[in-house]
């Protein structure tokens, strides 16, 4: 008797459509499996088999062959348990197959028959809609992270004899419903206030045109002046996520098995701070199959490095590729995957091994060639694209004894928000969002200087021996303030201030 099931694979992100056929035929007793199935799909067997007897359905005695098609794509994880025993079951009759044709089934199955939570739950649902199905049969605990496709019917199920009683037909479950609007709601910042900032206001200023036009930030000042501070301050100046990003980000954080439980969709920016001691797979993502790492993570969201020379240095020239690109190509033998990766990078790290180089309160104790060599583990290619270098000296004591406290996250959002949206006007018939993400050809468009201003470029350019990519991210900052200021053109005064904040520039006068 053969029998055929409907379900998925995600392979990077994305979900692909597979078909577990089951042929029951005679011979001796054996359970062999084919198509490519990775070692959690192997062990399948066993969790299937002892599911089905458990439940109280008889287990067939004869020669079982289920084949995965396509047969030539690797297929991993523990979500085709469910549609594998279903499809068994109805190789033994227990459900006629025209039911089971109707719907994709997903979900690692216990011994005992419960559904488990399975990762990768969104991207299948996202998936499903386009197969033509009547729903999507999945388990409970994964219900509300594939409900958030509206276009899917999901019908949750906590059990393999619910999922059989309800393909005969003898129960209903009715599809979950999950309110957008209501997970959208404002929700309270986890990161934090602006105006518990005391003073730094140089720094909460590069902070705001960072955010306005999605700018890299690298943040140089001894222990305790408030690096780590305001970078975690970072995401409550962003513009909240619209759904499509919303989407994007749950679905790399469905893959990667790291979505809360209580949280189906994750509506406020990510922000991922990894330690130093990370390794390369770690950071960009890797391992024998394919995981996102931290700057995937971090999509749609801020990165932050903290102590960045501290960072191996194969580890920071990793990240050359997702800052230009926003994408993470990582690449094995038998695959190639691309992992999304446009983020706001927010660096931070001390202006000598001691920290104290500058600081007035406390006398540096390194030698000069200890300090070439710290600011050397940073490479030239990577400084280039870090729009913003901004010093942040130690507050006085003076400043901090006194309880005026600065604008609030929500005001300064407002600003940005109205920056952004003016950029989105700008670049509505392009690809880009913000002016961050501008090629040399959009630069020369929409940011035309006028002879004077060019001229002023030029010597800046030729006194701090910028690049070609530092001279333009220049006009980009400068591009991004007119903005907050709400001007048509790039005026001296806005380039003026651009240059302020490249602060390493500045240094080689």
């Amino acid at each position: 008797m053969l029998a055929i099931a409907k379900s998925g694979v995600v392979i990077g992100i994305k979900a692909f459509p597979i078909e577990i056929e089951i042929d029951v035929s005679p011979g001796l007793p054996s359970f062999n499996m084919v198509g490519l199935p990775e070692g959690a799909v192997k062990e399948s067997r066993e969790r299937v088999k002892s599911a089905i007897k458990n439940c109280g359905y008889p287990f067939p005695t004869q020669r079982i062959t289920v084949n995965l098609a396509p047969a030539d794509m690797k297929k991993e994880g523990s979500a085709l348990d469910l549609p594998i025993a279903c499809a068994i079951l109805c190789a033994t009759e227990i459900f006629p197959q025209e039911v089971l044709s109707k719907y994709c089934l997903a979900g690692e199955l216990s011994l005992d028959g419960t559904l488990k939570s399975t990762r990768g739950m969104l991207p299948l649902s996202l998936a499903a809609r386009d197969w033509n199905l009547n729903g999507f049969i999945v388990p409970k605990a994964n219900a509300s992270e594939a409900a958030v496709v509206r276009e899917t019917a999901v019908h949750p199920a906590g059990h393999l004899s619910e999922v059989v009683e309800f393909l005969l037909d003898n129960i209903k479950i009715e599809p979950l419903r999950i309110d957008l609007n209501e997970l959208f709601k404002e929700r309270k910042s986890l990161y934090g206030d602006f105006q518990d900032v005391i003073g730094q206001e140089h720094a909460k200023r590069a902070l705001e045109v960072a955010a306005a036009g999605g700018h890299n930030v690298l943040m140089i000042g001894p222990p305790g002046s408030g690096k780590t501070m305001l970078a975690k301050r970072i995401p409550s100046i962003l513009p909240s996520l619209t759904f499509e990003e919303a989407l994007e980000t749950t679905t790399i954080y469905s893959v990667a098995g790291l979505l809360p439980s209580d949280e189906p969709l994750i509506t406020l920016r990510p922000f991922c701070s990894p330690h130093h001691t990370i390794s390369d797979a770690g950071l960009i993502g890797g391992g024998t199959v394919p995981r996102p790492g931290q700057v995937s993570l971090a999509h749609n969201g801020v990165l932050f490095l903290d102590e960045l020379p501290e960072f191996k240095k194969n580890v920071l020239e990793s990240l050359r590729q997702p800052i230009e690109d926003g994408v993470v190509t990582i690449s094995r033998a038998s695959i190639t995957l691309s992992f999304p990766a446009r983020f706001t990078l927010v660096a931070a790290q001390n202006p000598c091994p001691c920290g104290h180089l500058g600081d007035s309160r406390n006398k540096c104790s390194c030698l000069p060639s200890q300090i070439i060599r710290y600011r050397n583990r940073i490479s030239g290619p990577l400084l280039d694209r870090i729009d913003i270098q901004i010093e942040v000296p130690a507050v006085p004591y003076s400043e901090l004894s006194h309880a005026r406290r600065g604008e609030s996250s929500a005001t300064i959002r407002k600003r940005v928000v109205k920056a952004r949206k003016t950029q989105e006007q700008r670049f509505k018939d392009l690809s880009i969002h913000c002016n961050s993400q501008m090629s040399s050809k959009e630069l020369r468009f929409f940011c035309k200087l006028s002879e004077e201003n060019r001229a002023f470029l030029e010597a800046v350019a030729s006194k701090l021996a910028l690049s070609a990519r530092a001279f333009h991210r220049i006009i980009k900052i400068g591009r991004t303030i007119a903005d907050l200021e709400e001007s048509t053109t790039v005026t001296m005064a806005h380039l003026s201030e651009a240059v302020q904040y490249r602060s390493l520039d500045r240094e080689r006068i």
